[in-house]
């Protein structure tokens, strides 16, 4: 079981500068390696403050100077935001800084706000992201391609700068449609996956989706596709710390959905206003849901989601709302110091027990 760390860069007022969330995240990313995590995640999103990630190759680029071991990935780059021709090289390059330390999640966006910005149609992005897709696969496989598709184009081409990983790094697949999850999957694509603040019961369906989308592709889900799970997860007996940490997982919630459903309200243009709905979780029901808690709740409540959904890979988000920056660079080492140790001993030690649903 690999972990990670989720970095999503969030500014929840004026009080955060872009700059000290920036600084933050690379704080988290050095933190990270030193306890042992296995990936740091870099998410992208562009013209407000849900996120102040605008690319997150070149944040793993910026990373890759300042460590060693971990991987570092890009969760996701939303391609149909992209130009091709370049966007392979700076793969290319990415790839390269940091001596094949690259993990390439990417997306077809959800965001309407951010599409119409960079003169993109929502409604052709699926199709993009397609054609996106091919145009990877060629360039990254190929030292010269050429491709020609109904939005996407390339002249007989080669990419200077060349993966290190051969012959590509990993891509890693976000979606809730299964039908681009089907085609990562029969691809021998990675699938990252969600239930977002939901419990067992959600990530009962999620398994059970997963499981149909690997049947649907001739795939069995647990041999054959590495999935991994995001998920927010805090450990403490401080039931202050854990509320501000829910706090600021619900923010994140409430500014995703009012920016996905088009309904984002802003006062200045910039800083989307949180607004509270009809189908926000109740803090009770947070503290039911999710992996927060004392550290051996914690434990027993990750290996209890991992018996029911089995991913190989679970990505934690650490940097959510205004949470306090010393508060979780003190939560990453634990979870380095005792927490995942905790759980990668119980797995090895009885691997039974979490190798069937629960």
């Amino acid at each position: 079981m690999e972990f990670g760390v989720f970095i999503l860069a969030q500014q929840r007022g004026y009080h955060q500068t872009s700059r000290q969330v920036i600084n933050n995240s690379i704080e988290q990313t050095v933190a990270a390696e030193q306890a042992g995590f296995h990936n740091a995640w870099y998410a992208e999103h562009h013209f407000n403050n849900y996120s102040l990630s605008p690319s997150p190759l070149m944040m793993v680029a910026h990373m890759a100077a300042k460590t060693q071991r971990i991987r570092l990935g890009t969760a996701v780059c939303i391609l149909p935001l992209y130009q091709p021709a370049r966007f392979l090289a700076e793969v290319g390059f990415a790839d390269t800084v940091s001596n094949g330390r690259l993990d390439l999640g990417v997306g077809s966006g959800y965001q309407e706000f951010e599409f119409e910005r960079f003169g993109v149609k929502i409604a052709d992005a699926s199709a993009i992201y397609n054609e996106f897709l091919d145009i990877l696969h060629l360039g990254m496989t190929q030292k010269i391609f050429e491709y020609e598709g109904k939005f996407l184009k390339m002249p007989r081409s080669s990419i200077a700068v060349r993966c290190v990983q051969e012959p590509m790094p990993p891509l890693w697949i976000t979606s809730g449609n299964p039908v681009a999850l089907g085609r990562g999957v029969r691809e021998n694509h990675n699938l990252f996956v969600t239930a977002l603040l939901n419990g067992n019961e959600a990530i009962g369906g999620l398994r059970a989706r997963l499981d149909k989308v690997a049947s649907d592709n001739g795939k069995d889900l647990d041999r054959d596709v590495k999935f991994g799970f995001l998920r927010c997860a805090y450990a403490s007996d401080n039931n202050a710390e854990i509320d501000a940490y829910l706090d600021c997982a619900r923010f994140q919630r409430r500014i995703s959905e009012s920016l996905k459903y088009r309904r984002a309200q802003s006062e200045d243009g910039y800083m989307v206003k949180e607004v509270p709905s009809d189908t926000d979780p109740t803090m009770e029901q947070l503290r039911k849901n999710l992996p927060v808690g004392p550290i051996n709740q914690v434990i027993d409540k990750m290996l209890e989601e991992i018996s029911i959904l089995r991913p190989k890979h679970i990505a934690l988000q650490t940097q959510l709302g205004d949470f306090d920056q010393k508060t979780m660079l003190k939560q990453i080492e634990l979870w380095g110091e005792r927490i995942i140790p905790a759980i990668q001993k119980e797995l090895a030690r009885n691997p039974a027990a979490h190798a069937v649903a629960a």
